[in-house]
């Protein structure tokens, strides 16, 4: 079951891992750099820790933009082995994958923004630290030239940066591979190999049964949350009932369809009910009569009641109907 779980979540999605990296301007202070000896700092009491050489602004549209990437594979992917890397279903692919594109654009123009203000940056920024190392230490020269000293040269900024996205195929490995080793040695180390692929293969199967219940879960607690905050929204605006409080919903009943890469036949026609029973009002109709206001927070309420009922269930019946599933679709496409 579990091999064929693989091959069958394989087919589904890709794993996909988000790197990005940018000059952050901080740099460690050690007590030398403040003109004092390791030895009489107390590292138990005091950290001088990691000091910005240049103001938290001078990089907010850099940072700006790994947010945005991250979130946006946070909120469309499912972590797998633990975060190592995440499940991107098959429907989201094209359009996680043109976002990313547009977001490296950004990435890329935000680099050669900072770049061409980082020779007038660095000046002013050495100014505010002259001012500030008079009043902190001792030796201001000192910590000026070690703080002047932590600057790139504009030459050596290149290596800082990068937007890196990696699609991966789930696979397990059937064998390592053996260096050139000595004769005596080689017998061992190819047995050794041998079993470390095996135990890696071991584990992995196994992971994946527990990962299609999480996500399975994941999708339905998301589901409450929403419908959750909806009745929030609902019980603390004055005007009762907004319009884009319902559009949420009509947006996150297509994120789950897209998302729904496992089947979860259950809650998405729970979603599609709700669709039809409570999105066929606009905002304006349910703060117009107070009767179809309290069918809306009668069914947000069974929705969301349903919903983490149904997260707090065991779902292997769903883990197996997917595996089922993925096995007919496997021999009706051969």
């Amino acid at each position: 079951m579990e091999n064929q779980l693989l091959d069958i979540l394989t087919r589904e999605g890709v794993l996909v891992n988000v790197s990005i990296r940018f000059w952050r301007g901080t740099k460690k202070l050690r007590p030398e750099d403040i003109g004092i000896k390791a030895e009489d700092l107390s590292e138990r009491l005091i950290s001088l820790g990691h000091k910005r050489l240049l103001p938290k602004e001078a990089t907010a549209s850099l940072a700006l933009v790994e947010s945005r990437a991250h979130s946006l594979i946070e909120t469309n992917t499912f972590p797998f082995l633990n975060g190592l890397a995440h499940f991107l279903p098959n429907l989201k692919l094209e359009e996680i994958t043109g976002k990313l594109r547009g977001l490296e654009t950004e990435f890329w123009q935000a680099k050669e923004t900072f770049l061409g203000r980082y020779g007038a940056l660095r000046a002013s920024a050495s100014v505010e630290w002259r001012t500030m190392a008079q009043k902190l230490v001792s030796d201001p020269d000192l910590l000026l030239a070690n703080i002047e000293a932590s600057f790139p040269s504009v030459k050596q900024m290149e290596r800082f940066f990068g937007f890196d996205v990696r699609l991966f195929q789930i696979a397990v490995p059937d064998r390592l591979g053996l260096d050139t080793v000595t004769v005596g040695d080689q017998q061992a180390v190819m047995l050794a190999r041998q079993q470390a692929a095996q135990a890696a293969g071991d584990k992995i199967r196994e992971d994946v049964q527990t990962f299609i219940a999480d996500c399975v879960s994941t999708l339905r607690e998301q589901t409450a949350q929403l419908a959750d905050e909806m009745l929030g929204s609902i019980k603390e605006s004055e005007t009762g009932v907004h319009q884009k409080t319902l559009n949420r919903l009509v947006r996150f009943i297509e994120q789950f369809k897209q998302m729904n890469f496992v089947n979860d036949t259950e809650m998405e026609e729970r979603l599609e009910g709700v669709r039809s029973e409570l999105l066929s009002r606009t905002a304006e109709e349910y703060r117009d009569s107070a009767s179809s206001r309290a069918r809306l927070v009668n069914g947000l309420s069974r929705l969301r009641d349903h919903a983490r009922a149904l997260a707090n269930t065991d779902n292997s019946q769903v883990v197996n109907r997917f595996g089922e599933l993925g096995r007919r679709k496997f021999h009706l496409a051969a």
